[in-house]
């Protein structure tokens, strides 16, 4: 199994829930921690919302009106109503993009020609149900990309430069080792040290994602307001 399998198989079992994130949002003046939930989050929302089909004005719509949704809740936000927060999550980004597709309908709002066609017209139209299993499985590969961008981002800004341009050749990029000493001038054991150490920092903060998880109840979802 390479490294980049091993992170990817890391992805699948450390889903964030983050219950104990998704508590301070239930403060509206802890912009730190409503700064961390966006900087976490929104790059999921807007990749699912651009592969169902929508151009680049309308996904980020999409994000701003989830995210619109999430503040509005959270002060009367209950977990145990709420269920899974990966499909609650879902549920409410799945309800904004059939918003985007209504305006559409509606006239309201004309896409790109450019960025839409009959191929992407007819998948947004058998995605615009929450519930179609296309949509499900779309979310869940792009909350799995999610997560192990939003920690290698974070390891990035803990470790030297050098360090992750080794780990990003050898490891990312799947270079051979030899092509790595020779383009960055180092040896092999630099290169076996910068892939050690920094895989195991990536694991430790996809890890920390799941801090405070919680077990998902089947319920009734929330509905927006």
């Amino acid at each position: 199994m390479t490294e980049k399998v091993a992170m990817d198989a890391a992805v699948a079992e450390f889903i964030p829930t983050r219950r104990s994130l998704l508590s301070r949002l239930k403060d509206w003046a802890d912009q730190e921690s409503w700064r961390t939930f966006f900087d976490t989050y929104w790059k999921l929302i807007y990749n699912t919302a651009i592969k169902t089909g929508l151009t680049d004005e309308e996904a980020q719509d999409v994000v701003q009106e989830t995210m619109a949704s999430i503040s509005r809740m959270m002060p009367a936000f209950d977990y145990q109503r709420a269920g899974s927060f990966k499909q609650w999550l879902l549920r409410l980004t799945a309800w904004r993009i059939k918003d985007q597709i209504r305006k559409r309908q509606l006239g309201i709002r004309h896409p790109n020609p450019a960025a839409t066609g009959t191929t992407r017209t007819a998948t947004i139209e058998r995605l615009a149900d929450p519930a179609v299993p296309e949509l499900a499985a779309l979310w869940e590969e792009e909350w799995k990309n999610n997560l192990l961008e939003v920690a290698l981002e974070r390891v990035k800004q803990q470790v030297d430069p050098r360090q992750y341009q080794m780990f990003d050749f050898y490891v990312l990029k799947e270079w051979p080792v030899s092509r790595v000493t020779n383009a960055l001038n180092v040896n092999r054991g630099q290169v076996y040290l910068a892939k050690h150490r920094i895989s195991t920092l990536i694991k430790k903060e996809i890890a920390s994602l799941q801090t405070n998880p919680y077990n998902p109840v089947q319920s009734k979802p929330m509905e927006p307001k």
